[in-house]
């Protein structure tokens, strides 16, 4: 973002309530935490439940901020203090609100491509793996960690420079129309979903309604100029492709499919789907680590007119952990070859991806065991994935899952978390710690689908689950730590590492 205050209450609908000592002076970051705020930023107060950011307007100017947004009076101390620094103070109808239509208008700066992402399981690691192959051939502006909201998306508008090659936004969602919305502010090139799961089905009923809310993002992808990239794998590929009408707005679509029947389901495509762009992976495997091994393939992105499109292959090695990041790295490589690189080089930028931290974050403890860090969120599709992630790993003692509940589950919460039992039921699991009450369906299920009752431990807070751990964890074991963030599930890791 570059600026300057006039234009930022034009934007806005606002008016000064201390005008700037230079009009012209550009801001060139945003924040609503004061704690955070750099020399030249633009400080936005939101009014919270537990803290109000009008309370720190004056801490945020103090700390550099060029300007402050505000919805509501401050003091005539901060006014003073905003004059006595040449800072502006812009009074505006909503503050949130502001952040959008700052975005909205920034869009109109950006010469980048912007390419947006969804979908239920595996946005974060996919937008992150497409960070990095873009980033292998030029200037990315991505969105942090999993800020993919009403705030953070437009946020990661606003940290993109004019030059920015490309700009990777991911997109959550928790109910119909709020990323068609978010996309009237992000009006993306390019737009991916990764797949349809049942995350949020509390909210939306079914995976029917789910699929039609995640085309939305295909939906409002430009007629005639947008690409769409869609999961051959996924069920509901289909029906969100006709949903979005993609052919009848001539928007080409690209097929990416990770999974073990790609190749054959290559074989058994439509004539039409047979010379569409795609990439998929053959001859997977995962190596001792569990970190994914396959072959890349690529077709019809240069010839896509061929009645035989050429095949490019490319091996590839992943540092990422279990046979559900393939999927996630095709649809990085999808998005990197159609942006012109080779098929290698988007191999070797795929190689060099790091996991982020909380997600199959495997950390060594100093008594000799092995935590897998996987708490930074959880739905049924990711929690199977972990699982049998985790059983895949070579494990000289005994492997113990720690599992707590998954959240915005509603009516279904009691079936999800019963076949998560079941499946533990049948993984070579020596031990299951379930925390939480909906956590609890899990064990009840795993003990009727036939697993030893004395291998089950239900505990009712964290400080049980380290004391369970701490009795039964030896040298050379291994432990899975997973749950929705709302559990607070890290805390059993810290407990285990530190």
């Amino acid at each position: 973002m570059r600026l300057n205050a006039k234009q930022i209450a034009a934007y806005t609908g606002g008016s000064f309530a201390v005008e700037p000592l230079d009009p012209r002076a550009l801001m060139c970051g945003i924040t609503w935490d004061s704690r955070d705020v750099k020399a030249g930023d633009l400080y936005v107060a939101l009014p919270g439940e537990r803290v109000d950011g009008h309370d720190f307007v004056g801490a945020a100017l103090a700390a550099g901020a060029l300007g402050a947004l505000v919805m509501q009076p401050v003091g005539q101390e901060v006014c003073a203090l905003a004059r006595e620094l040449g800072a502006a103070v812009i009074d505006v109808p909503d503050t949130a609100g502001a952040v959008s239509d700052l975005a909205r208008e920034w869009r109109g700066h950006l010469h980048g491509r912007v390419v947006a992402l969804t979908g239920s399981t595996g946005k974060t690691t996919t937008k992150n793996l497409v960070r990095d192959v873009l980033a292998a051939a030029g200037s990315v502006t991505a969105t942090a960690g999993n800020q993919n909201n009403e705030l953070g998306v437009p946020k990661t508008l606003l940290s993109a420079e004019p030059e920015t090659e490309a700009v990777v936004v991911e997109m959550g969602m928790r109910g119909p129309g709020q990323i068609a919305e978010l996309c009237s502010i992000v009006r993306p090139d390019w737009g991916l979903v990764v797949n349809v799961g049942e995350s949020h089905i509390e909210l939306l009923g079914s995976r029917e309604n789910i699929a039609r809310a995640k085309a939305e993002l295909l939906r409002e992808l430009p007629e005639g100029s947008g690409l769409a990239f869609v999961n051959a794998a996924d069920d509901f590929a289909g029906f969100m492709r006709e949903d979005a009408r993609l052919d009848a707005r001539r928007v080409p679509c690209v097929l990416f499919d990770g999974s073990e029947d790609a190749a054959a389901r290559r074989v058994a495509a439509s004539a039409a789907d047979a010379v569409r762009p795609a990439v998929w992976a053959e001859q997977v495997e995962l190596d001792e680590q569990g970190r994914a091994r396959f072959v890349l393939h690529a077709s019809g992105f240069d010839d896509a007119t061929a009645a035989a499109p050429h095949v490019e292959t490319a091996p590839c090695a992943l540092n990422l952990r279990g046979l559900h990041n393939v999927a996630n790295a095709c649809a990085a490589a999808a998005v990197g070859r159609a942006s012109g690189m080779t098929l290698a080089a988007v191999a070797d930028a795929l190689a060099h991806a790091e996991p982020e931290a909380g997600r199959q974050e495997v950390l060594r403890a100093r008594g000799g065991f092995t935590v897998v860090n996987d708490a930074y969120n959880a739905n049924p599709d990711s929690m199977r994935a972990s699982l049998n992630t985790f059983c895949a790993l070579e494990v000289p003692g005994r492997r113990v899952a720690v599992l707590g509940d998954m959240a915005e589950l509603g009516d279904f919460a009691q079936a999800c978390h019963a076949g998560i039992g079941e499946l533990a039921a049948r993984l070579p699991l020596d031990r299951l710690v379930c925390v939480g009450d909906l956590a609890f369906h899990i064990a009840d299920a795993a003990e009727k689908a036939g697993m030893d009752a004395g291998r089950i431990v239900r505990a009712a807070t964290i400080s049980d689950v380290l004391g369970e751990l701490d009795t039964c964890i030896e040298p050379g074991d291994a432990v899975l730590v997973k749950a929705s963030h709302c559990m607070g599930l890290e805390r059993v890791v810290e407990g285990l590492v530190n």
